[in-house]
């Protein structure tokens, strides 16, 4: 991990309601990476149209476990839609792996999807095609926009909540409601 890294990484982005872009319409996203050059991050309440099955078949990975299998992946972001990222707990270094931060990574190594499958991968994972990317100062831009409330990353919310209840849940965090917020934004 990068010793640049600003207060953003490790942390979540929550789309408020005035947010329309259809990428990002009330969206949850885990910020993995944040320097003077961008930021980089996986929406973590959004389905694909895939499952794990579809994703280890496709790699050419065989597994039996019909519950991993099932798994719903997620659609990660507009940005590399046809790349893999895992967010995992664990303690095992992979061939391709980000820290994101205490016991949280990013990994975009097939070894890691071939532990998966054979019962050796980490407590708790996710899987997303694509992720999200922001140029220098964009995301800096967007939160003075009112785009985007932040929020410190959940592992609960990550790897056991629904997904849809993960865009309120993340609010409701620092007592928002975005229920009740309005879809427009506006300065004094």
């Amino acid at each position: 991990m990068q010793d640049s890294a600003t207060p953003l990484a490790s942390r979540l982005l929550i789309a408020l309601p005035a947010l329309v872009d259809p990428h990002f319409a009330r969206s949850v996203a885990l910020i993995c990476q944040h320097d003077d050059e961008g930021a980089m991050g996986v929406v973590v309440n959004r389905a694909s149209e895939y499952t794990l099955g579809d994703v280890l078949q496709q790699m050419g990975i065989a597994s039996d476990d019909e519950k991993l299998r099932s798994q719903i992946v997620l659609a990660g972001g507009p940005v590399h839609p046809e790349r893999g990222f895992v967010l995992h707990d664990g303690d095992r270094g992979w061939d391709s792996t980000l820290a994101v931060a205490d016991n949280l990574y990013l990994t975009t190594s097939r070894d890691i999807l071939e532990a998966m499958a054979r019962g050796e991968g980490p407590l708790h994972a996710v899987i997303a095609l694509g992720c999200a990317g922001w140029g220098a100062g964009q995301l800096e831009q967007e939160l003075t926009e009112d785009s985007w409330l932040t929020v410190p990353a959940d592992a609960d919310l990550l790897f056991t909540l629904p997904l849809d209840a993960r865009w309120q849940a993340a609010a409701g965090k620092i007592g928002v409601d975005l229920v009740n917020m309005t879809d427009y934004s506006g300065h004094a």
